[in-house]
């Protein structure tokens, strides 16, 4: 990155995870202040308007998914990082209906945090983006307009069918979020899938690989054209 530093706000009320972050950022050359509760986190977060807001999910007095709801009450394009160890999807999409951009896992590990953390900045400047000229942030509950962006443009580049850790390695996110926006392109008939079982002598569980339909198609032009404004 070039220019201000970048400022991440870190909320967690694990002592030893907050000193690990804030030193990865550091080295990885961003700025960062941290929180050990929701209620305080809160607080930094209207005082210093940071970047993007790493959060916690367990936490003592306001826990993770209600930070999350009342952070996005107050800004509606900020990036919002949740840190959990619970990989479940219901848990994801209970986090993304409230306005999660993305996850990270722990036991936190330096190169994928900085990759989430970059690319949620990134998703945040072209949420503003789309702010400032009064565009559609949202398209569907969970669903943002920049992050879809990402997702559909990968399967458009493509020339084949994407597995789910195929578009997580290319897009920088977590599998829980690129889950979560391929199930809302299947539904609304944008991406399909074929169901790829593998050769007989490794079974094992079959794998969805996606691609965009003909919509998907018009859609990942429509999507280019608003980005382009």
């Amino acid at each position: 990155m070039t220019g201000e530093k970048k400022l991440v706000l870190v909320i967690d009320d694990d002592e030893d995870i907050r000193f690990t972050i804030t030193e990865i950022c550091s080295q990885a050359g961003l700025n960062a202040i941290a929180a050990p509760d929701g209620q305080k986190g809160l607080k930094l977060f209207i005082e210093k308007k940071p970047d993007i807001v790493l959060v916690d999910y367990h936490m003592p007095k306001i826990d993770g998914l209600a930070t999350v709801k009342r952070i996005r009450k107050t800004d509606a394009t900020i990036p919002v990082l949740v840190l959990t160890v619970d990989e479940r999807q219901q848990i994801a999409d209970a986090f993304l209906d409230a306005g999660a951009t993305d996850f990270a896992l722990k036991p936190i590990k330096a190169p994928d945090l900085i990759s989430r953390i970059n690319i949620n900045i990134k998703i945040g400047e072209l949420l503003r983006a789309s702010a400032r000229e009064q565009k559609e942030i949202f398209v569907d509950k969970g669903i943002n307009n920049a992050t879809l962006r990402l997702i559909v443009n990968c399967l458009k580049a493509t020339n084949s069918t994407l597995a789910i850790e195929d578009i997580c390695r290319e897009v920088s996110l977590a599998y829980p979020t690129v889950h979560r926006y391929l199930q809302y392109l299947v539904e609304t008939g944008n991406a399909g899938f074929d169901i790829f079982y593998g050769c007989a002598s490794k079974r094992g569980r079959p794998r969805n690989l996606y691609y965009l339909t003909d919509r998907g198609e018009a859609m990942s032009l429509d999507l280019s054209g608003q980005a382009n404004h």
